[in-house]
């Protein structure tokens, strides 16, 4: 039986009197002990909220929380064995590295010895081992980001939170640590809830993924569940980019979206329905082959792919293509295919 290390049970918040808008509007959701789930969402959907009150740094205008089975509804932060990374990192600038990581341990009352001792394992569990007298100023934003993760991990926390952990950081260096986290949360067998508003980070890193719009869950799923099969048009539109096209779904199990018969990713009732089609899912040729015809009104060269719009009797559609060896330019005639791995579909 998979226990369970965070539970929200219908929480809602809200800040200031009870005529104030909820921020949070009655959640309800599991985060599996040992596993990373991750919260995404566009601003102000109330996703930090959320995390800030697993951390116990706000307290929920109504419902339940628990940890490891454990109410902590009504419990403050130092009692929750909860750690947290913030987006800033919040490093002490005049302590040193290890200073800054054995610091909550100092504060709590933890010998020295042994205090040196857990920091330094820490720092070997990130790959800092050496990097002991340095001071945050002197290291590189990934580096910086290791000692946040290294002061929380620390403390041994049931739970370990992440608030947008990436986002100071260059592409380079966020696909890099994005990786170290993940590959740190299995190899320690951590519960990790993780929030982000970047749908790839969301997709490389989580066991589950829960979207949230205005203050309400849109969809909770594994990674491939949401990207696969989108429960909304919102949802499809935030995972991926999707568009979406009006269309049929047919008695034999096709789908006819304008001039195209396509498959379906999974089976669907007949009906009309809405197509949801990522940008990439598209292959792109010269004029005149099968598929849909169209014209090109822009272009991007991005060195490993083309961004382009291609305007047709569906609309216009936005393309990413890999194949940069064929060279587009605006006013060109193109056709656009579909492979036949299928087509994710959204009620209409």
């Amino acid at each position: 039986m998979t226990q369970i290390g965070i539970e929200f049970k219908n929480v809602i918040k809200r800040y200031g009197d009870s005529r104030s808008a909820l921020v949070v509007k009655g959640i309800s959701f599991e985060v599996p002990k040992g596993s990373l789930t991750t919260i995404l969402g566009p601003s102000g959907c109330g996703k930090t909220t959320t995390l800030r009150m697993m951390a116990g740094l706000e307290s929920p205008s109504g419902g339940q929380i628990f940890i490891d089975g454990r109410d902590v509804t009504h419990l403050g932060p130092a009692e929750r064995n909860v750690s947290m990374v913030f987006q800033s990192y919040a490093l002490f600038p005049h302590m040193s590295v290890i200073e800054n990581v054995g610091y909550g341990l100092s504060v709590s009352g933890v010998k020295p010895d042994e205090a040196l001792e857990r920091a330094h394992k820490a720092m070997a569990a990130v790959g800092l081992t050496g990097y002991d007298d340095r001071l945050p100023s002197e290291l590189s934003g990934g580096q910086q980001q290791r000692v946040a993760v290294a002061r929380a991990l620390v403390l041994e926390p049931s739970v370990l939170l992440f608030d947008e952990p990436l986002s100071n950081l260059d592409a380079r260096l966020r696909r890099s640590m994005r990786e170290e986290i993940r590959g740190l949360q299995q190899r320690l067998g951590l519960t990790v809830a993780y929030v982000t508003h970047d749908q790839s980070e969301a997709l490389a890193v989580s066991d589950q993924i829960i979207v949230m719009d205005q203050g309400v869950i849109a969809q909770a799923g594994t990674p491939s569940d949401l990207y696969e099969r989108p429960s909304s048009e919102f949802v499809a539109g935030f995972m991926g980019e999707a568009m979406l096209f009006p269309g049929e779904a047919l008695p034999d199990g096709t789908l006819q979206v304008g001039s195209l018969r396509l498959k379906a990713l999974h089976p669907i009732k007949p009906g009309p329905i809405k197509a949801a089609i990522r940008p990439e899912a598209w292959t792109i040729g010269g004029p005149g082959e099968d598929g849909l015809s169209g014209v090109i009104s822009k272009q991007a060269y991005l060195g490993s792919v083309y961004e382009l719009t291609v305007d047709t009797g569906l609309g216009s559609i936005f393309v990413v293509s890999p194949d940069i060896d064929r060279s587009w330019k605006v006013g060109d005639a193109a056709t656009l295919r579909l492979p036949a791995r299928g087509i994710s579909v959204v009620p209409a």
